[in-house]
């Protein structure tokens, strides 16, 4: 029975995630114009959300106690100068964590 309601379960998270990818499609397509309000929420919401998890992803960092914040710092940089220089998102993020992840565990011990 419990692999019976994790299935339906996952079934159903399937169907509503399916219908929310295809719903901006039906209301949107076809030739009716996206209203400007639409289309102002998708030039400015990347950005307020990759800063709002910039500030949830810093908001513990203590400068006050040993690393004092510098292995942060340091991700964080990394994040900036490689999307500056590469222009690629996925490659800037995965970077920084990477140095992140290798400094808390092999440098700042």
């Amino acid at each position: 029975m419990p692999d019976l309601h994790s299935a339906v379960l996952v079934g159903v998270c399937a169907l509503i995630t399916a219908a929310l990818r295809f719903i901006p499609f039906l209301v949107f397509g076809g030739k009716r114009k996206t209203p400007a309000f639409i289309t102002y929420l998708g030039k400015v919401l990347p950005f307020a959300i990759m800063g709002m998890l910039v500030v949830f992803c810093l908001k513990n960092v203590s400068v006050s106690a040993y690393p004092h914040g510098i292995p942060e710092l340091i991700g964080v940089v990394t994040v900036a100068l490689l999307h500056i220089w590469k222009r690629n998102t996925l490659l800037s993020i995965v970077a920084g964590t990477a140095v992140y992840i290798l400094l808390v565990n092999f440098v700042f011990i």
